[in-house]
């Protein structure tokens, strides 16, 4: 049995916060602001994975009004996800996401982003694809007040 999920999420670009992209911290004069360490990539595969299954959202199972997850590493978000859906006897195929902003450029990073959620998801890094563009100077993320990740994932119950 196979299950598609699909999961976006947005976050506003700050000064004076760390940008974390995929696990991966990349040095930029912005990062984004959210509860956790607002890595919108991890977030936006958290969505993919517990929407394949209707097992609600990442809002739902990590509160951003709950103190526990206040600067949570995204990472570890991400591997209770993963936990949920392997409860359900379900294991991930592969992971197609992209990412929107206008800056930085992390086609440099993407390798790393790749090795950090295969790893987390026990897949190889040929299963997990990580994509860049940008709005070519259009709307919040075009003027780098925002950015925002799509992902899906595809699950199998073996």
């Amino acid at each position: 049995m196979f299950r598609i999920g699909f999961g976006i999420d947005f976050h506003q670009m700050v000064e004076g916060r760390d940008l974390w992209i995929g696990g991966v911290k990349i040095p930029h004069h912005k990062g984004a602001l959210g509860h956790s360490d607002a890595d919108v990539l991890l977030h936006a595969i958290c969505d993919a994975l517990l929407g394949a299954l209707a097992l609600g959202d990442i809002g739902m199972h990590f509160p951003n009004n709950d103190a526990a997850y206040k600067n949570i590493d995204s990472k570890i978000l991400l591997a209770r996800c993963f936990e949920l859906i392997s409860e359900k006897g379900y294991k991930v195929v592969n992971v197609d996401a992209s990412i929107c902003l206008e800056a930085p450029k992390i086609k440099p990073y993407s390798p790393q982003m790749r090795e950090v959620i295969a790893g987390i998801l026990q897949l190889t890094t040929d299963d997990v694809s990580v994509k860049a563009t940008t709005t070519e100077t259009m709307g919040f993320v075009g003027r780098e007040e925002g950015l925002v990740a799509y992902a899906n994932v595809l699950l199998m119950k073996p």
